[in-house]
């Protein structure tokens, strides 16, 4: 096992760094001292799934000793941040899965830090969730004290663990944890979250919290609510969708060019035209909505469909009448 004895061996929770002088678009300045809150923002409609992130973790963590953060990670069953994925659509042709990497929240008011003895669990100046090493031995309660599901049980060395951002790499002056670093999609920024001008910063207003129960359960799940005070948030998180295959009565036919429309309560909220196959597919749909799916051609009559959305909906075949 490698021991990487040049990182600081001090533990972090006052780390803040002296400025020089004022950054523009302002700062949240404490004593002359830059105040950090590292933060992550996921976009789900650029994940492709390779995966590198959890390679790259499992890379930066397995095997690997960095005092006082963290343990080495096991080579299986632990996951810093894993990948949920979920196939939508089946068994039209119009197929497409989601991935959607969880890490630790890094709550402002984590749980875990309330389910630790003799403060096993920390919260860093940055905002960076910790787990001590050596304090947190024998305490299983801290694993089963996350809502998400993001904290693991090192059975060898009985020691709760989970992701740090890489805080041993930001604190010796690195950007990005390593997982960031890896995604060849960029749909991972990280940065400050108490700066204003930051790519994190702007991106954040409008950003939406995974849920427990996304992340343990169902990823059409509500968005949560943001009790805790997460650190990640996520654009484009999966919504429902309605599908189908729409043919021509009297021919048979793969129905393609068929004008697809679905309205809700306040107004249209999907529009598509069926490919050549017939299938449609739209997308980001409210969970729980009502919804009238009407289908046009200019050669047959157009036909409407009621769905009540509580997941993924799949019409099957649905055929048109010759005017």
């Amino acid at each position: 096992m490698r021991q990487h004895s040049e990182l600081p061996q001090v533990h972090v929770q006052e780390r803040a760094r002296v400025r020089a002088g004022p950054r523009a678009g302002g700062d949240r300045e404490v004593g002359g001292i830059e105040m950090t809150h590292y933060g992550m923002i996921i976009d789900v409609g650029r994940c492709v799934g390779c995966y590198n992130c959890f390679i790259a973790c499992k890379d930066e963590f397995w095997d690997n000793d960095y005092p006082p953060y963290s343990r080495a990670q096991p080579d299986r069953g632990q996951y810093w941040i894993r990948l949920k994925e979920k196939e939508r659509n089946f068994p039209q042709i119009v197929v497409r899965t989601d991935f959607v990497p969880i890490p630790c929240m890094h709550c402002r008011d984590p749980p875990c830090l309330k389910a630790a003895r003799d403060g096993a669990v920390y919260v860093r100046e940055d905002g960076i969730v910790m787990i001590d090493p050596e304090k947190s031995k024998g305490q299983r309660q801290i694993v089963d004290s996350c809502p998400y599901g993001v904290i693991y049980w090192n059975e060898e060395l009985q020691i709760p663990q989970k992701c740090t951002f890489c805080a041993h790499l930001l604190d010796q002056g690195r950007k990005r944890p390593r997982c960031v670093e890896a995604c060849p999609a960029d749909a991972m920024v990280f940065g400050d979250l108490d700066d204003p001008d930051s790519e994190l910063s702007k991106l954040w207003r409008s950003a939406e919290v995974l849920s427990p129960e996304q992340a343990k359960g169902d990823l059409l799940a509500p968005p949560g609510s943001d009790e805790h005070g997460v650190s990640v948030k996520y654009l484009r998180l999966p919504k429902p969708i309605v599908g189908g295959s729409v043919i021509f009565g009297d021919t048979g036919e793969c129905a393609e060019g068929v004008r697809v429309t679905v309205r809700g309560g306040d107004g249209v909220a999907a529009e598509t035209v069926t490919n050549a196959f017939g299938d449609f597919m739209v997308e980001g749909l409210r969970m729980g909505g009502k919804y009238v799916v009407r289908l046009e051609h200019p050669d047959y009559q157009p036909k409407e469909l009621e769905v009540t959305v509580n997941g993924d909906v799949n019409l099957g075949e649905v055929r048109l009448d010759r005017r």
